[in-house]
């Protein structure tokens, strides 16, 4: 089967850090977060360094054999100068550290001149584009003009790293559903966008896209949302569904957009519950399948009339309030990562894919024991 880990990542910080394992063995990797006070006990965050490590070292690996960076903020970054080995970098090329693999990056990682990079962010940033210069090893997801510009000051062209470069509504050429049991359709980001925009917008201009797994004939899709708003989801929607493409906007597995946060669903917060616009409405209302599991990488969502409900940042309980009546219309199940199976004690959130669809590997906690076992299959699976 395969298989989609989402790590809680800290008590205090919002990030992103998703695993996916393969039915064939390959491992991929989307983003790197490891943002969790250590020395702070009251930090319930994973040592996402040492997890990872272990992981791969179980495994019999050096690396991954794809790592993607959906944008450059620090809660998709964090760490990684410690972790991975730079192609770029002599001083970040010791035996302990792990390979990216295929780097897979959206174009304003290699365009973008803001002075407000962290140290990962910075060196993430030079690998991509020292492995585009060089010709090897990555994937940038489409092609605005500021890419084209860069390129001509390296004396290249976009003709001559063309099979390096896929656009939006396309699919990531390094994996097929025949040879690996998934492929990545790209919904984001737009090169028309990119182009429109005075500044680098990272939030809307991050790396979107729909995975489908195949395993055993049974198809299951995962939509994975990096940090898009509402305004870039209902772009991504209009033009998947101009296109009569609707079948890349279904869902059984959503990694939530922007660790729970109500623009995602729309500009107005609400009292009780986000109400999204349209098109968002359609994406989570009609295209999230029956059994589906939303799964919000972020910290536990605050209890109504505290402090933390009041902040501006995410998560905002209103929006939590209105995925988990998605997840309940449709049997599904809404969870949260620093708060599975309890938030005193969360474990990462692991989704099996097999034959009977993508389950929820459940974990109760018994006396100082833990137990684990799969969710019940869902009902009325089928494939297309």
């Amino acid at each position: 089967m395969h298989k989609m880990t989402f790590y809680p990542l800290g008590s205090n910080k919002n990030a992103d850090t998703t695993l996916i394992d393969l039915n064939n063995g390959k491992k991929l990797l989307f983003d790197f977060a490891a943002v969790a006070n250590l020395e702070d006990a009251k930090d319930k965050g994973i040592d996402l360094s040492k997890a990872l490590s272990e992981d791969l070292d179980d495994a019999g690996k050096t690396g991954y054999d794809i790592t993607a960076f959906t944008h450059l903020d620090d809660d998709h970054t964090r760490g990684a100068d410690a972790f991975f080995y730079f192609e770029h970098s002599k001083s970040h090329q010791s035996e302990d550290r792990y390979h990216f693999g295929t780097l897979w990056v959206p174009a304003n990682v290699i365009t973008e001149s803001r002075n407000d990079l962290t140290p990962s962010s910075k060196l993430i940033q030079a690998e991509a584009r020292y492995r585009l210069e060089n010709d090897r090893d990555v994937r940038v997801f489409s092609r605005p003009k500021k890419l084209k510009d860069w390129l001509k000051t390296k004396g290249l062209t976009v003709e001559s790293r063309k099979h390096l470069i896929t656009d939006a509504g396309q699919l990531a050429p390094e994996l097929t559903l025949v040879r690996d049991g998934v492929e990545f359709f790209v919904h984001s980001p737009f090169a028309w966008r990119q182009d429109e925009n005075t500044l680098i917008d990272r939030n809307g201009d991050s790396l979107v896209m729909q995975a489908t797994f195949s395993f055993n004939h049974e198809l299951t899709r995962f939509f994975i949302g990096s940090d898009v708003a509402h305004k870039a989801l209902s772009a991504i929607v209009q033009i998947t569904k101009g296109r009569r493409n609707e079948v890349r906007l279904r869902w059984d597995v959503m990694g939530l957009p922007h660790h729970c946060s109500y623009l995602t669903l729309g500009p107005d917060r609400g009292t009780d519950k986000t109400e999204p616009v349209d098109d968002v409405k359609w994406l989570f209302e009609t295209q999230g399948q029956e059994g589906c599991i939303i799964v919000a990488s972020n910290k536990v969502i605050p209890a109504k009339g505290t402090k933390a409900d009041k902040e501006s940042q995410p998560p905002h309980r209103q929006a939590a309030n209105y995925y988990r009546k998605v997840a309940d219309d449709k049997d599904g199940e809404f969870v949260v990562t620093m708060e599975h199976p309890k938030p005193s004690s969360p474990k990462p959130i692991v989704v099996e894919v097999s034959g009977l669809g993508a389950k929820l590997k459940k974990t109760q906690v018994v006396g100082p024991a833990a137990v684990t076992a799969s969710a019940a299959p869902r009902a009325g699976l089928r494939a297309g």
